[in-house]
């Protein structure tokens, strides 16, 4: 058989098995292309055309054994691949993190203009790193920019240590461990970005089988998904330049966050290759819904 033989069969494969895309490709076609040319070596930016090329039995076997684990244990093939890519960067992922595909990644190729003017930024922080995806290509997108990127947890900061190495940015992206804002006293950025976790735990139960394959510390925020982001709302402003801004992804709690603090203009972005639930604030106005925001936290502390 040859790569255009086997894509086909684990195409058809995953069509007749319960499977949710959403991992770095949303449909069998593309994940049955992704995996068997990872397999082969073939090329995955588009100009791969060796369709007709044998496949070696070596790869066959290990063809054949992807499509079965990926059906068997429902894992997100990025983590049977042990690599996932970003903002047209490769990276080395595991399952203490989540697997990349945030739609920041088109703002980071964009070095987040129009929003900011990208020879005026110096430093910049990722909140929630993971894997450190966002932390790295905006360093390497951005090679004026120094990037704090922190994250709680330490096995997810021993694998971001891995890419920050792979890519040779170990002067210009510092790892720190800690919980939220905790361990960055004094630190001021011209851009916090951040896709903290934002999914209601109330629906955890429901999530298919794929999400339930990834660390629940980088899913869940409390019952309704909101309790990080607004923790990051309150605190983001004492850690910004006075013309800094703040971007965070709460993905499907977007109508939630609106609808809970109306009287914060909230700039949710738009993207050309898809996504939502992105927004866009900045110092100023979270400065001055600060009084809102801490107040609608202790109400939340007391009723759960």
């Amino acid at each position: 058989m040859n790569i255009s033989d086997w894509i086909e069969h684990a195409e058809k494969q995953f069509r007749t098995a319960d499977l949710y895309y959403g991992h770095g490709t949303d449909n069998a076609s593309d994940e049955a292309v992704w995996l068997v040319l990872h397999v082969a070596g073939g090329a995955l930016d588009g100009s791969f055309d060796q369709w007709h090329k044998k496949v070696t039995t070596t790869q066959a076997e290990q063809i054949a054994e992807l499509i079965k684990s990926r059906i068997v244990s429902k894992k997100p093939l990025a983590y049977l691949l042990g690599t996932a890519w970003f903002a047209g960067l490769e990276f080395t992922v595991n399952e203490h993190v989540l697997v990349p595909r945030s739609p920041i990644a088109e703002l980071v190729l964009e070095q987040y203009s129009p929003w900011l003017n990208p020879e005026q930024v110096s430093r910049v922080l990722d909140l929630c790193t993971g894997s450190a995806c966002i932390a790295i290509a905006t360093a390497i997108h951005m090679p004026n920019v120094s990037v704090d990127a922190a994250d709680i947890s330490s096995t997810a900061l021993q694998l971001a240590q891995r890419n920050v190495a792979r890519y040779g940015v170990e002067g210009r992206v510092q790892l720190i461990q800690s919980d939220l804002f905790c361990e960055l006293k004094g630190r001021r950025y011209d851009l916090i970005v951040t896709n903290p976790p934002y999914v209601a735990s109330e629906g955890r139960a429901l999530m298919p089988a794929e999400f339930q394959a990834e660390p629940a510390l980088g899913l869940y925020s409390g019952a309704d998904g909101l309790d990080l982001c607004l923790r990051i709302m309150l605190q983001s402003p004492h850690h910004l330049e006075e013309d800094g801004i703040l971007i965070c992804e709460v993905g499907e709690s977007a109508e939630r966050l609106a609808a809970i603090l109306p009287a914060v203009p909230f700039l949710w972005l738009e993207f050309h290759h898809g996504g939502e639930g992105v927004f866009l604030l900045s110092q100023e106005v979270l400065l001055h819904a600060a009084d809102n925001i801490a107040a609608l936290i202790e109400e939340r502390s007391r009723v759960g």
